[in-house]
């Protein structure tokens, strides 16, 4: 039995199978990732000094100058077949949920309906002054296409509501990917270093809880020991794949 094979008699054996998606689900549609050699965004800048809550107080004017031609590339993205494949396991009943660290939205656009995105999205701005938020769309054409930094009417600079360093996570979000990870008897782990805490330690939840992990990633990560399969493949691969072997079964 291949490991493709194993991970699909898991998913179709299981009562309640949540993912768990990292950057890695989006390289596939044209976004860097954070850590991988070579092409992670944090080899070309120090993530402190640009994506940091501190480093945006100080000097916001560097963040949006680092940050526009990754929100172009973001708003550019389409899903790609690892996104797709995790809504048709959802629209086919076999996926309760997917936890994301991902900003892009994509899970989405592909058809997920039910996403927790723990790090944030790039779908509104908040004020930092009087924190009134705005949907990105308003101010968007300005930052992308002049370089005008949003600002709000009281003249507070506008921060996208995604997670910085040193920012906690949305709580009630956050809670909720907490619920699932403890109730879950399966968890797909697609795409994640799983080096960012505390999304990281969902999949020690689950296992402690008694679920079966997934892990289909390229590169090695912390619960590769505890997992049942460990796929080291193209998501946009080896996640169809998947999909495809529990359709036709279920």
């Amino acid at each position: 039995m291949t490991e493709v094979e194993k991970a699909a008699q898991i998913i179709l054996s299981s009562k309640y199978v949540v993912a768990l998606t990292g950057a890695g689900i989006s390289t596939p549609s044209g976004i860097p990732d954070f850590r991988s050699p070579g092409s992670g965004l944090w080899e070309k800048v120090d993530p402190m000094a640009v994506a940091s809550i501190y480093a945006f107080r100080l000097n916001p004017e560097r963040f949006f100058e680092w940050f526009r031609p990754l929100g172009k590339t973001l708003l550019e993205s389409k899903p790609n077949p690892a996104h797709i494949a995790l809504a048709k396991l959802e629209e086919a009943g076999l996926l309760k949920a997917v936890i994301t660290q991902n900003i892009d939205g994509l899970h989405q656009k592909a058809g997920s309906k039910r996403v927790l995105e723990i790090h944030g999205h790039i779908r509104e701005a908040e004020c930092i002054i009087c924190r009134r938020s705005y949907p990105t769309e308003s101010f968007l054409h300005n930052y992308l296409e002049l370089g005008e930094i949003p600002r709000c009417q009281c003249g507070g600079i506008l921060k996208p509501k995604v997670i910085l360093f040193g920012e906690p996570l949305p709580k009630w979000v956050f809670l909720e990917a907490v619920g699932e990870a403890q109730r879950c008897d399966a968890m797909i782990i697609a795409g994640s270093s799983l080096e960012v805490y505390p999304a990281a330690e969902l999949p020690t939840l689950a296992y402690q809880n008694g679920a079966k992990l997934i892990v289909v990633n390229l590169q090695s990560t912390y619960a590769d020991s505890i997992a049942d399969v460990v796929i080291r493949e193209d998501v946009a691969v080896a996640l169809p794949a998947i999909a495809e072997k529990c359709l036709e079964r279920s």
